[in-house]
This record gives structure tokens, sequence and C-alpha cells, in this order.
């Protein structure tokens, strides 16, 4: 496998929100975690310690690497280190559909090796899942990776439950939820259990059916913990939109039966759509080595209540204190009163917590700073990058043209997500397209039938011209005239402020940014924007599951590969109230 160029650039966000100084002054404020702690695109959180390491693996769905990985030592900083499937051989995305891809991972660890438990779907809309789970293990986060072996596959969210510990007999348990796909069924069949040979790499033993769910439905997502004599079984219900949920039940038996919290759902956003943190649900646990238990979970920040999620759904934690009859309960004063499940968007950190990790002892799964580009924060889009297709620059990248913004195969596309809803993102562009069909640019995009891209193509009339191009739902438009672009570099930028995105450009080396067009609706590029379906018959023909992705692109449409070289890629993000660019 060759290794690819990374994707140099500027990437500056606004501090990290701190804490309010104490009553005295001089006086050290209690450490805090404000969410989400991984804003944007980060879904579906699997949350894993490892001694004093703590890491977060998420969904990529289409886009890779696969899984993406944040590490931390005190659950308030968490470092990117990229993703964890960056070979063919470990993920191969060519011609996934929109939304399908990697769902759900789960990282675990026992007998000195990790393991990552990830689905792979191949189709998703209509009555049926095709879904590919798989396994794969390493000795560290690095790799290497073992291949990938087969996982009980009829459904979808795999997960392994090690019963180690003290009171634990050291097998392994595989856990997924099952779909049904047959009329008059709930396509949510409940949760399955098998036991795991960790030594065969294969599922063992009868299947138990350990759990079916509450009233909420759509039950997913499972995790198992064991905790004072009882199995406690985290599950997703609700659907992963506005009556998303965390619910436990527990067994004294690993198969069962289990009972579930008799009090209803440990998290869940659905009666309060004022709440700033909505479609909570979908968690995992982790103890801290003192004892402090926190949740992991999915959340959302609509731009209006209910509204449009550009960008994505988003991991928060929450911290959980156990009941004296042993069920979990959030802790703190709720953001709403009467919302004890809501989760909080400011949570008492660990105590004590140790100083941000530093040095060669923190993991580097994806080399952030080095050998395999594009390195994190960019990702590609269903393939790997790959010399054939992408090229390091000194300070930035040299794309190779590829298929359209619509194809599932063979895009030259390198992006990385929105991760607040005021940011400018803008790029130094040199290319010589010679046809209509040659084109290369900057993108907001969300997935293949719903983006903005502004593009330097070239018109039989004009020459080299700045095209604006936008798809709504496999509709193409272009709200603006194409625009004489001259000859040498050009700098393109996007500015996004809540729902409107203004695209403008420039000669490189002059001052005045000349606008594109009037700002353009960015809020069909969210997860709302690109469900299409009936919720009252529950068939629907496309799903949204990711977020809005900002980046570079090139197209070639001849077949002829044209280059174009992007430099100096910069993505600054704006607070509230600052200034938006014409």
């Amino acid at each position: 496998m060759t290794a690819a160029p990374t994707a140099p650039g500027r990437d500056r966000t606004d501090p990290e929100p701190q804490p309010a100084p104490g009553p005295h002054d001089g006086a050290r404020p209690e450490p805090v975690l404000v969410n989400p702690v991984l804003p944007g695109f980060h879904p579906d959180p699997s949350i894993l310690r490892v001694g004093d390491d703590y890491y977060i693996a998420t969904s990529t769905f289409e886009w890779l690497p696969g899984v993406t990985l944040h590490h931390s030592r005190d659950l308030v900083h968490w470092r990117p280190l990229g993703g964890l499937l960056r070979e063919a051989r470990l993920l191969d995305l060519s011609g996934r559909p929109d939304s399908g891809g990697v769902w759900a991972p789960c990282l675990s660890y026992t007998g000195g090796l990790f393991h990552l438990v990830y689905s792979d779907v191949t189709s998703l809309a209509g009555a049926f899942k095709d879904v590919r789970n798989r396994v794969t293990t390493a000795p560290g986060l690095d790799g290497p990776w073992s291949d990938p072996v087969p996982f009980p596959s009829h459904g979808f969210d795999p997960s392994l439950f090690h019963d180690d510990g003290p009171d634990g007999d050291g097998r392994s348990w595989a856990l997924w939820m099952e779909w049904d796909h047959r009329p008059g069924r709930h396509p949510f069949a409940g949760i399955l259990l098998q036991e795991w040979d960790r030594a065969k790499g294969a599922a063992t033993g009868p299947v138990h059916r350990v759990f079916t769910g509450t009233a909420l439905a759509h039950t997913e997502g499972p995790h198992l913990y064991r905790r004072d004599g009882h199995y406690y079984l985290l599950t997703a219900e609700g659907g992963t939109s506005w009556d998303h949920a965390v619910t436990v039940a527990r067994a004294r038996d690993i198969t069962g039966p289990y009972e579930a919290d008799p009090a209803g759902p440990l998290l869940t956003s659905r009666h309060h759509p004022e709440a700033p943190l909505q479609k909570a649900g979908h968690g995992s646990l982790v103890e801290t080595p003192g004892g402090e238990w926190y949740l992991a979970h999915l959340t959302a920040r609509p731009l209006t209540p209910r509204g449009a999620c550009v960008l994505g759904r988003e991991t928060a934690l929450q911290r959980v204190e156990w009941t004296a009859d042993g069920w979990p309960r959030l802790a703190g004063e709720p953001p709403v009163p009467g919302g004890d499940t809501l989760p909080r968007t400011v949570v008492p950190a660990p105590s004590p917590v140790p100083e941000p990790a530093s040095g060669p002892e923190t993991p580097s799964a994806a080399h952030p700073d080095g050998d395999a580009p594009p390195a994190s924060p960019w990702s590609t889009l269903r393939r790997h990058p790959d010399p054939e297709w992408i090229e390091p620059l000194h300070d930035g990248l040299r794309l190779y043209g590829g298929q359209s913004l619509g194809s599932t195969h063979g895009q030259s596309l390198v992006a990385r997500r929105q991760q607040a809803t005021r940011f400018d993102f803008s790029v130094g562009l040199t290319a010589r397209p010679d046809s209509p069909l040659t084109m290369a640019g900057l993108v907001h995009y969300y997935n293949t039938t719903l983006w903005h891209h502004l593009h330097l193509s070239w018109d039989d009339a004009l020459g080299r011209v700045i095209r604006l191009g936008t798809c709504l739902h496999g509709r193409y438009t272009e709200p603006v005239p194409p625009l004489p672009a001259g000859d040498g570099p050009l700098e393109l930028r996007l500015s996004v402020d809540g729902p409107e995105g203004r695209f403008s450009w420039r000669p490189a080396g002059t001052e005045a940014w000349l606008p594109v067009g009037e700002a353009l609706d960015v809020t069909p590029l969210s997860d709302e924007g690109a469900t299409r379906g009936d919720p009252d018959t529950g068939h629907y023909t496309a799903w949204g599951f990711t977020g809005a992705f900002v980046g570079m692109c090139a197209q070639d449409l001849t077949g002829g590969r044209a280059p174009a070289e992007f430099t100096r890629p910069e993505y600054r993000e704006r607070p509230a109230g600052g200034p938006v660019h014409p």
C-alpha cells in the first residue's frame, strides 16, 4: 500500500470554552467538560478506557479512513488520531450508497489486543439492509490490524463484551441488533447475543434473543457491562432522530432474562424541543480509575428547534451516578426544569484531572502529523489516498480529476467536517481546464445529491471561468452565469453563517474578494435535508446519517485526469456575532 500525501493547511478554531472563575479571586475553577466534546459529524460513540487513556471511536459511513478515533487523559481535552481503517484490505467503500459504509463501531480491549467491530452497509433504502459485519484486532492502535473476519451479520450495530475482571469468566460475547424485513413485523427485531471464540475468531454456541426493547422501539446499538452482580445492557431506541434515547436493562445471567429500567430511558431529548442538545441516544459507558462513570452518546444541535442539523450528529459526555438499587442516572442539574433525562451541556470532569497527555506515550493511530494522508482532520470519499489521484505539495496537494460529485466511484475529493455554524474556508487553486467537462474547486458537501460547488472550468466563448453549481436531490442548477477568470492562480472562499453560505473568489495576490451570486441556503446539507420518505408508512428511499463537509475536489469527465493544485487550505471558525463576509 503506497502512502499518500499529507494535506497541509491551517485549521483555526475558537479556543475551548473555559469554566467560569471561582467565587474567590485566584481560586482554581472546578474542571468541567463542555458538550459536545466532539463537535461536527462524530456519531455512535464507543468509549473505552485502557489504563489512564480514554478513546472514543465513531462512525464514518462513506468517508475514509474508516472509524475516527479520539484520545484523552481527562475526558475534557480530546485529540484526534485520525481513522483506524486505512487500507483497502480492511475496508473497501467503492460504490457504497450515501450514508452506507461504516456504521456504529465498537472498540474494546482484552488479552493485550484491541478489538474493533464494525458494520459495512452496502444497501439501506427500502425494506432491506445488506450488511457485512467484521472484526479486526491489533496489539496497538497504530496496528498492524489483522485481516477482518466475519461477525454475525443478520443486522447491524455489532459489539463485543469481554467478561473480564475478578468476577468474570474471561469469555467474550458478540451482540448485534437483528433486522427483519418481513411485512407486518417491526424491522428492529431485538438484540441477539452469542459467545465469541477469540482464539478461533468465530461465533460459537446458541444465539440468544436477550432483549426486544421497550415501547420506544427501534432497539439497536447494544453495549454490555457488568457491575455488582448484574449485566447491564445499554441500547439505543426511538430511532436516531428527535425521539432518540438510551435505555438500560439488566439481568443476573448474561443470557437473561433482562429487565428494563422501570424509570424509563436513561437519556432522551424527545419531550423537550427547546433543549440545546437534541437527538440524544446511542450511548456507551466508561468507568474512570477513581470509580466514576460517564456516558458517551450521540447528540445534535439544530439551527432552529427541530430544524436542520447541518453539523450532523455529534458526541457528548454525561456523568452517571448509580441509585441505591443499582440503576444508572444522569448526574447534575438538568438544563430544563423537569428534564432529568436531558443531556447537560456543562458536565463536571473526573477528579482529580491528570495533565493532558503529550509525548511518545500518546498513541498516534493515524499519524496526524506524518506519513499517511490526508492527515487528520481531512477525509477522502470512498477511496483511499493513492498517487493515482492525489499527491503532496509543500503547502497543499495536487488532485487528478476524477468522477463527478454525483458518483459513488472514483471521486477526487478531500474534505473536512464542518464543526461550527459560522466559519470561513479558503484555498488557493491553480488549474488549466480546457473543457467544460474539466472542473476543480471548493465544495460544501453532504452527499452525492446535496452540495454547493464553486469551481474553475472552461467556456468555449469566455475561456477560463468561475462557475457556481448547486445540487439539491440530484437537480443541478447554476444560480449565476459563468464569470471570466483570466489566467493564473486564484483563491476561492466559502463563508457560512448559520443557514446561509456565501461564495467568493479573487485572483491570487489581490486583496478584494469578489462575491459569486447571492447567499445560498445550506440547510439542505443536513440529515433532515437528505432523508426522504414517509414516516407514517416507514418507507424511506434515502437516509442522511453524516454531516456537512467542506473541502477541495477535481473532476475530469473526459477521463484525462486533468491535475489541479490546491494550496494553503484554511478553515477558521468565527464566534457568534462576528462579521459576515459579503
